[in-house]
């Protein structure tokens, strides 16, 4: 069997560990350059006004003095707005490496086992603060990190975020999430993304329901004709359909536009993006790496009450409804589980059968008869017999 190595789990599981900084970093590094150039485009126009008076024999050294501080303070602005670029630039770097550090430890594979599983109990802990950021539970996810000292290998700024959003979709407020579009506006185009329209359609929509529909009309020549996709072209005439109709209206393509479930389907939508825009699955780690063990060990027998194995997670109650979805794990070779103990019967523990034709494993039923003498109780119908009625099984 092939054994997995510590640069395969990093590989599988932490994709987005370093992915998510990355693109904070990139980010970050954007919109500091756009802010740079723009104040590079101050400098540079108020330094050719100042050459130009100087140039002028007219002017006066109160006109020069005035333009030339005027300089020195745009210089002043470019250089605090570079140096906070700089400083923002260099946290993100440092998150980038603190992680990198952290993966790099454990890939190497020159951990102590104390050590390594020490990480695997950090990673756990990772996995947990994002499932509970996922769900929604933020502040036991906050807490979590605090105390385990992992604030920089988790990604709760990015969720906050999100939550902050969310909570405004569901207030039905769009602000938020418009400005968050704004933010990110040139990867959601490159994504092909209509939440903006979406939520400006929602606008809209309330405007129509609160009767305002001058305003409506007003709002979307303003920001529809601005979608620019034809995609979109269906939407939009579906959408001033609107106009015609009240809230109450019984016809179900407007009922639908109408509805409060929109609301949900925003937030929907608006969760998917935020994950694509930071290459995040849909699913948690834990989620995935639970569903694969569950998948990798669930057979036909985990339900059957009869046939549960104390050892097997499946059989658990609660992992057993986890894993109902998932599929059986592909077996290619069949093996023997003890009922009364769990361990495989083999040739150290080979099966032996009782005279009503159950079958358990030897080291169970012999620990059983030297506590009640010699004899041997059943668990599945209580049958009590002798061990010496006990005969041993042979597996062809």
């Amino acid at each position: 069997m092939a054994t997995t190595t510590p640069r395969d789990e990093i590989t599988t599981l932490e994709h987005a560990t370093l992915k998510v900084p990355y693109e904070l970093l990139n980010k970050k590094f954007r919109a500091i350059q756009k802010i740079l150039d723009r104040e590079v485009s101050h400098v540079s126009s108020s330094s050719a006004d100042l050459s130009e008076a100087a140039s002028h024999p007219a002017a006066t050294v109160g006109e020069i003095s005035g333009m030339l501080e005027g300089v020195v303070q745009k210089l002043s602005s470019f250089k605090r707005k570079a140096e906070e670029g700089i400083e923002q630039e260099l946290e993100s770097t440092r998150l980038c490496k603190v992680r990198l550090d952290h993966l790099t430890s454990y890939a190497s594979g020159e951990q102590t086992e104390g050590m390594s599983n020490a990480w695997r109990k950090t990673r756990v802990d990772r996995m947990l603060v994002d499932h509970f950021l996922r769900a929604g539970h933020y502040s036991a996810a906050i807490r979590l990190s605090e105390s385990s000292g992992i604030e920089d290998l988790v990604d709760v700024d990015i969720f906050v975020v999100c939550q902050r959003v969310e909570e405004a979709l569901r207030n039905h407020e769009t602000g938020p999430c418009i400005e968050w579009c704004h933010d990110n506006r040139s990867k959601l185009r490159r994504m092909k993304s209509t939440l903006e329209f979406q939520v400006r359609l929602q606008d809209f929509i309330e405007l129509v329901r609160e009767d305002r529909r001058m305003e409506a009309i007003r709002y979307a020549r303003k920001h529809f004709t601005a979608a620019g996709s034809e995609n979109l072209v269906k939407d939009i005439q579906s959408a001033m359909g609107l106009l015609a109709f009240s809230p109450s209206t019984r016809c179900k393509r407007y009922q639908k536009l109408f509805s409060p479930s929109r609301w949900d389907a925003l937030i929907g939508q608006f969760r998917r993006e935020n994950f694509t825009l930071y290459q995040l699955s849909s699913q948690s780690t834990l989620s995935i790496t639970l569903q694969a063990g569950l998948s990798a060990l669930k057979t036909p027998q985990c339900y059957k009450p009869e046939e549960f194995n104390v050892q097997c997670p499946v059989c658990s109650k609660p992992f057993n409804d986890l894993a109902s979805p998932l599929p059986f794990a592909h077996c290619s070779q069949s093996y023997l589980i003890c009922t009364l103990s769990g361990k495989p019967m083999n040739e150290h523990n080979p099966p032996m059968v009782l005279p009503n034709g159950y079958v358990y494993g030897a080291q169970a039923l012999l620990d059983m008869s030297a506590e009640t003498g010699g004899m041997v109780t059943c668990p599945r119908t209580n049958n009590t017999f002798k061990f010496s009625d006990v005969k041993k099984v042979y597996v062809m």
